[in-house]
């Protein structure tokens, strides 16, 4: 049966809500699911041989509509340099994952167990249908991230992106579509909340990116259907700027990587310890490098940061400025307040000074370009600060060299620490971590290991000889 409800999106630079899609009924949806599932078996079977051939040529497909999904995705977030980064970074996540498959799949040698005459012959098979329900930050990003190690593995894959940034999902179906053997075992399905509640009921694994409190409450219906989940939650990522480190290649990093993408990133910095002795100069160099990054106003192509994707997130970043300010904090400079321009909401590089953990600025995470800074005295106190969160996805210290710095992160309770550079992870893909505490659970998304989350490891024990066994009555 048809859905007659179509749900409205809102363009983030207008504040119009100018697209409707159709949502899908719970019919739909598990006809979609049963679909996808009687294509898998012969996926798999193709060996991976093949399924890397089908990915590089949905690759060159993907390229024909390139424009499309671009559009798509700056109408969906309102800002361009990083969708055009999105977009064309699609071909360099395909070729990375197909090597490491390549790699991955490589026969590996038969055992011999503590039994001499037991051998043993391993081997790995795929979930068939794995969920992946994902964010409006980085839309194709972060839809893709797990989507494309389940394919290697040979699972059939279904994705829910976020509501509030659909409109990617037409120019990449027809991608999709384009690829025969791919869209058998591939689909992406517009929809929200009640739309992921359903798809979770008739997937074998689900990958969920998003917040604490939405993850809490898929990790408790993933528990009940008894399958497992890899979580991606929130961040409130620190950097630890010590005396000797290079201050103005600091502020710049810890700029960068507050404010990029309007901070709208889980791994965005979003608490500054610097110690004492150096703050007054950290923060003239941040303050004269915040003011120096511009709004991307009036046009999409002017400055450098972009309006707040979503709605709900203006009043978030609202109200720990204001919760911040009331308690004391002082606004070196930026935005007081989220601005309104031609409909959108915009929020300028916010330094604030005289930060403390009574704000919710230094422990909610506020997903805005915002950077308040606090001072420490010791490498004691700033680990303690830096360590005092219920997140631990990622973090970034600065020293004198990489081997301070290096012993300093060690104590960092984080799943990826960034040595005299910030949010490395958004861009070296090749280390294997997990998220700490509430920033999610589950199995690395980087490296090899990230393919061997979506498939079951299985054990032939092996009696090859015809002999008695010493255990028989």
């Amino acid at each position: 049966m048809k859905s007659d409800r179509r749900y409205p999106v809102r363009n983030p630079r207008t504040g119009v809500l100018d697209y409707t899609f159709p949502l899908p009924t719970p019919a739909q949806i598990r006809k979609e699911a049963e679909r996808l599932r009687s294509n898998q078996v012969a996926w798999q079977q193709k060996g991976i041989n093949e399924r890397i051939e089908v990915l590089q040529t949905w690759k060159h497909g993907i390229s024909k509509h390139l424009d499309e999904l671009i559009e798509a995705l700056t109408l969906d977030t309102g800002r361009r340099y990083e969708s055009e980064l999105e977009a064309k970074l699609i071909a360099q996540s395909i070729d990375r994952w197909c090597g490491v498959a390549t790699d991955f799949f490589a026969p590996s040698p038969d055992k011999t167990s503590a039994i001499p005459f037991i051998h043993i012959k391993q081997d790995l098979q795929p979930y068939p249908l794995v969920g992946v329900i994902s964010p409006w930050n980085f839309p194709l990003l972060l839809a893709l991230i797990d989507t494309l190690p389940a394919l290697l593995a040979g699972c059939s894959v279904v994705i829910k992106p976020s509501e509030v940034t659909p409109r990617f999902i037409e120019p990449l179906m027809r991608s999709i579509q384009e690829t025969p053997a791919l869209a058998g075992v591939l689909s992406f399905m517009a929809g929200d909340g009640k739309t992921g509640a359903a798809l979770l009921k008739h997937v074998d694994l689900l990958c969920f990116t998003g917040s604490v409190a939405t993850g809490r409450k898929v990790y408790a219906a993933c528990a009940k259907n008894f399958i497992p989940c890899f979580l991606e939650l929130g961040g409130k990522d620190p950097a630890l700027v010590f005396e000797g480190a290079n201050l103005d290649q600091a502020a710049a990093s810890i700029l960068w990587g507050s404010t990029v993408n309007c901070g709208q990133s889980c791994l965005s910095i979003e608490r500054v310890y610097v110690q004492e002795s150096i703050a007054h100069d950290f923060l003239a160099l941040l303050k004269a490098k915040a003011e120096n990054v511009q709004l991307a106003y009036p046009t999409v192509s002017d400055g450098q940061i972009g309006p707040v994707i979503s709605d709900k997130q203006v009043s978030i970043i609202n109200a720990h400025l204001q919760d911040a300010l009331e308690k004391g904090a002082s606004l070196l400079t930026g935005s007081a307040q989220c601005e309104q321009k031609s409909g959108g909401w915009y929020c300028r590089p916010t330094v604030l000074t005289g930060a403390n953990h009574t704000m919710k600025v230094m422990t909610e995470e506020t997903f805005g370009p915002i950077i308040p800074v606090m001072t420490f005295q010791t490498e004691a106190e700033g680990l303690a600060l830096a360590n005092g969160t219920v997140f631990g996805l990622s973090a970034a210290v600065f020293a004198k060299d990489w081997e301070t710095a290096y012993h300093i992160g060690q104590h960092i309770e984080a799943g990826a620490i960034s040595i005299n550079e910030c949010a490395l992870t958004s861009m070296v893909h090749e280390g294997e971590k997990q998220s700490f505490k509430m920033s999610g659970l589950g199995g690395t998304r980087m490296g090899a290991a990230a393919i061997k989350r979506f498939m079951k490891q299985r054990a032939f024990l092996i009696k090859k000889e015809a002999i008695a066994a010493p255990w028989w009555f």
